[in-house]
């Protein structure tokens, strides 16, 4: 194993290598090369499997693990000095493929899309090490530098989780979706209901549009590529088609078997921790969406990323005698960090205004277009 290996990126053009390129070489100091067909200027397949000492396979899920054999049958054993590693959001069938290779092999599922953040910081990672020895320190140096964290596991109980953490929730949110289209020609569309909507709504309405607004495949992949998606949605419709039958009836003894098993048994199951945990997340996400919605707020980019930045931008609300209602920060899509102030609604606009104004000409920061 080298200290400072050659790490090769097989789909370097997609949205996770331009990801993991970046992280590589700015946080960790390695020299990256790629291969994609769809960026002729890239390494070819033999000459970045002769360079590279680290090989990661970031393509699309169904066409990674036959990606994979065809690196194998070119290493032809020359590989087995490497360490070999995908980043897809199935893992047997690819870690499957590897084990194929003479290589070293560890399969990574980052459980997030590319960040606008430099590293996973506060996002999960599952890492499934396959037959890893040598190679062992350089990955924990990688979880490290990544900042994410690492659940452990093996490929069939990863995707028999993902079957209810990812598949799951993204095939209640589709369906989601096509109730509310099939209520379009009654209702209007999704923007006519928000001015009813509640937290969980929101929350649920938020999901539908990440989904469909990222990759269409990926989401397609993990339908139809995880062998326990189909079991998983049987038990799914088993149990809408129950509640459905219970309304339909609408009795008492209806209502009776819907308290029993769609909410006690189910308050059972789960356990008073989870509840209580998830309860308090849920408070949580409705404070920062009550506030994101306060009108009466600025959004400010900080340019000069140092201890104090912040603390000089809050002067300057103390100066015009401005109470702060909120603070929050997020990363646009081009990774600069903004926070959005909320003031308190007896705030005068001319202070505000004047606020702005010394944020922009100070040069401390920027006021954003609202």
């Amino acid at each position: 194993m080298k200290a400072n290996p050659v790490v090769g990126i097989v789909g370097s053009a997609g949205a996770y290598g331009r990801w993991l390129t970046q992280f590589l070489s700015r946080q960790m100091g390695l020299d990256v090369i790629g291969h994609d067909p769809v960026a002729p200027e890239s390494l070819g397949e033999a000459e970045l499997l002769a360079r590279a000492d680290v090989l990661i396979f970031s393509a699309p899920i169904r066409h990674t693990p036959e990606l994979i054999r065809h690196y194998a049958v070119l290493g032809g054993g020359r590989e087995r000095e490497q360490l070999w590693l995908d980043i897809t959001s199935i893992k047997q069938a690819p870690v499957a493929a590897m084990l194929e290779s003479s290589a070293e092999v560890v399969g990574l599922h980052p459980m997030t899309a590319p960040p606008k953040s430099p590293t996973l910081k506060g996002r999960v990672m599952v890492v499934c090490e396959a037959r890893v020895q040598r190679w062992r320190p350089w990955v924990q140096q990688l979880c490290t530098a990544l900042e994410a964290e690492c659940v452990h596991t093996t490929p069939e109980h990863h995707d028999r989780v993902m079957a209810l953490v990812q598949a799951m929730v993204h095939a209640t949110h589709l369906a989601q979706a096509g109730v509310l289209r099939d209520y379009v020609p009654m209702l209007g569309e999704l923007q006519a209901l928000m001015p009813y909507r509640s937290a969980s709504f929101e929350l649920d309405t938020a999901i539908i549009a990440r989904i469909l607004s990222l990759n269409p495949s990926i989401y397609e992949d993990i339908q139809f590529g995880n062998p326990y998606v189909a079991e998983m949605l049987d038990r799914l419709l088993d149990q809408l088609q129950t509640l459905r039958e219970l309304v339909r009836r609408g009795d008492d003894a209806a209502r009776a078997q819907f308290r029993s098993r769609f909410l006690l048994d189910n308050r059972r199951a789960l356990g008073d921790t989870a509840l209580a945990d998830g309860n308090y997340s849920y408070e949580r996400v409705g404070y920062l969406l009550a506030d994101l919605t306060e009108a009466l707020a600025l959004s400010v980019y900080l340019p000069e990323d140092r201890a104090g930045s912040l603390r000089a931008l809050l002067h300057v609300f103390e100066r015009h005698g401005i109470s702060l209602s909120s603070i929050h920060s997020s990363r646009t899509p081009a990774g600069e960090l903004h926070f959005r102030i909320g003031f308190d609604h007896a705030s005068e606009a001319a202070a505000l205004a004047a606020a702005a104004r010394e944020i922009d000409n100070s040069g401390i920061g920027r006021v954003l277009a609202r």
